[in-house]
């Protein structure tokens, strides 16, 4: 695997799902016998991640890295301004017209300003960014609710009428209490007192009431997307900090054990995070800053990332690279999302993986500063990857394939040093995995350093994103992905809607994967629609994509093509797509049936700089059995 070059960690505006409770339950109790053993294995004091500002040495050295430059200017302009307000009426703007941007843009103005302060302070020492941290610190505190509008839907949280916890009160207390445990007693008395009453008040007497029974549970807690891993480390890593008793704090690390698992569980057996590749980065990145904060905070006692389960999961991101740098955008993935280079590094190191492509540039200080100031005391400073010697070295991006046989998805790549050749991901799946977009079937085409043919990824956030209109979206639906459009339907949404693996075969020349894809289409007279994968290693490559299509009586059938770039007909059946100065030519082969090619800009708010084009390939008549074949390849 080569250098990852941009570090894509997520924003707290990733997820958009409402704060739901669910009703109380009886959980089974905690381990008492797993309670006393990690009691004992715990600091007498509570302790945070990274150095308290105490510790000159370790951030003279912060200071001296070129990747903090910058701080210490940045930390003086922020002293000449204000902070950004949080007003009801832009608290209540999602509710009132289900846009997340305006809000959540100020919430990150606010919360990016503290952690700047206090990276400012650490680094001189010298007092004069105090004032501004104090300020900025009761500014948040006296926020009604720490819950992002877009996952109060209800209002219940802004109107107190209850105290729920997401991904931003998770973020934000682990920060709250990280500067806690830095600046110590250089803050005043009152604010110390402030941030530990705000973090019981919202954090952990809710999380323990949850966990206890005595307090309806937020559907997180049992949820197998990264919500859980996100706020079981938010919360058990704020405990870690803070909290004085040992004991107590060891009931929130034996519950965090317990609850994780639901995160693992979201994985299929094989390793595949359906979430995609941004997503991974958030919640197995907050997975592994869990287990490194409980690593650390016991001496090596417990262990998260010891869990098979753990170490499979830890190598879906370099596993999903089809060509070095390029990674597929499916389900709510951002174009051009790749696995997080300070966390890959991280793990790579502290699990063997031999990355050392990617451990080089990327590990301790060199990660560089960071608003969430938790994921620096983690990975900038000594850790338990520190000591370990890296592994054998590897590279993922010279391997042929990486299959995921659970999941259906396929990442197939040139043979090594092959000159300018072509790379595929392609999946199978079903239409109700995490982030879902109704895609059985798709596929993306990758050449150099660009995707020619492309899942366009997930849209801009907005109330209907998460809503019963959620496939209205013309991304969202299959309308959106390179799959067939059959008797003019759309794929159907449901576990049921599905590819089922018909048979794979996998040579040093050629890659075959071929799906039934009928279920995924609603209509009633479809007796067969059998999708035929081919990936030729062969010269520069090709990728061959064949629908096989019965029915009972004549219907219409068609099939499309997804691209950012442009595309022209060349001669006869062949056409010319082009992303930049990379081009593919795609040959179509309908058995002489007659076709017409429809191209139309999907016109929705996407993350990324152009529209994605769909071209239709559809048939000009209705047929009751057709072959379509599509052939790409490299092309000038």
């Amino acid at each position: 695997m080569r250098c990852i070059a941009l570090y894509s960690l997520l924003s707290l505006s990733v997820v958009a799902l409402s704060v739901a409770s669910c009703p109380a339950a009886s959980p089974a109790a905690l381990d008492k016998n797993r309670i006393d053993e990690l009691a004992k294995m715990l600091p007498e004091t509570p302790r945070g991640v990274g150095p308290t500002i105490s510790d000159r040495k370790a951030w003279e050295k912060v200071a001296a890295a070129p990747e903090f430059n910058g701080v210490v200017a940045k930390a003086e302009k922020l002293l000449d301004q204000p902070i950004p307000e949080l007003t009801d009426e832009l608290f209540l703007d999602f509710s009132r017209t289900g846009n997340r941007t305006r809000c959540q843009r100020v919430l990150s103005q606010r919360q990016g300003r503290y952690p700047a302060l206090v990276l400012a302070e650490c680094i001189e020492n010298r007092g004069r960014f105090l004032p501004a941290i104090e300020e900025s610190i009761r500014a948040c505190c006296g926020d009604k609710t720490w819950v992002m509008p877009a996952h109060d839907r209800s209002l219940r949280n802004f109107n107190g009428a209850t105290v729920g916890i997401d991904l931003r009160v998770a973020n934000e207390s682990w920060n709250l209490a990280t500067v806690h445990y830095w600046l110590g007693d250089k803050l005043s008395p009152e604010l110390r007192k402030l941030i530990r009453d705000q973090l019981e008040r919202r954090t952990f007497t809710p999380y323990e009431g949850m966990v206890t029974g005595d307090k309806s549970r937020m559907w997180w807690l049992n949820g197998t997307n990264n919500w859980n891993a996100v706020c079981l480390a938010g919360v058990t890593g704020s405990a870690l900090a803070m909290i004085e008793s040992p004991r107590r704090r060891a009931e929130f690390i034996v519950a965090a054990e317990r609850y994780v698992q639901n995160f693992l569980r979201g994985f299929t057996p094989d390793g595949y995070c359906s979430e995609g590749v941004g997503y991974w980065n958030y919640g197995f990145g907050h997975y592994t800053m869990l287990a490194e904060t409980v690593y650390q905070a016991t001496g090596g006692g417990a262990d998260m990332l010891a869990d098979p389960r753990a170490k499979q999961d830890a190598w879906f991101g370099p596993r999903m690279e089809i060509l070095p740098g390029i990674y597929p955008a499916f389900a709510d993935c951002s174009p051009g999302a790749r696995p997080s280079p300070p966390l890959v590094a991280f793990l790579s190191r502290r699990l063997g993986f031999g990355l050392v492509d990617v451990e080089r540039p990327w590990l301790g200080l060199r990660t560089g500063p960071q608003g969430r100031l938790f994921a620096l005391g983690i990975y900038g400073f000594d850790n338990s990857a520190t000591p370990i010697a890296p592994a054998k070295e590897v590279s993922v991006s010279q391997s042929l394939r990486d299959w995921f046989p659970d999941a259906g998805v396929l990442i197939t790549r040139p043979t090594p040093g092959a000159k300018h050749a072509l790379g595929v991901a392609l999946k199978g799946g079903h239409n109700a995995e995490h982030h879902n977009h109704n895609d059985v079937g798709t596929y993306i085409v990758a050449l150099g350093d660009k995707t020619p043919l492309v899942d366009p990824g997930a849209e801009v956030y907005t109330a209907r994103t998460f809503s019963s209109r959620r496939y209205d979206s013309g991304v969202l639906n299959s309308l959106g992905h390179p799959v067939p459009l059959v008797a003019g339907k759309l794929q159907r949404t449901g576990r049921s809607a599905a590819g089922k693996l018909l048979k794979t075969e996998f040579t040093e020349e050629t890659d075959t994967v071929v799906f039934d894809i009928r279920s995924a289409y609603d209509v009633k007279e479809l007796k067969k629609l059998v999708r035929t994968f081919v990936f030729s290693r062969k010269g520069q490559g090709s990728f061959t994509v064949t629908d096989e299509v019965e029915f009972d009586s004549p219907q219409s059938f068609g099939t499309a093509l997804v691209t950012f770039g442009d595309w022209e007909r060349a001669a006869g059946n062949r056409l010319l797509v082009a992303d930049g100065d990379e081009k593919v030519t795609v040959q179509i082969d309908t058995g002489g049936a007659a076709f017409e090619l429809k191209s139309a800009e999907i016109k929705e708010d996407v993350r990324s700089p152009r529209l994605p084009k769909r071209l239709g390939i559809d048939l000009a008549e209705p047929v009751t059995k057709v072959t379509v074949r599509v052939t790409i390849a490299p092309g000038t």
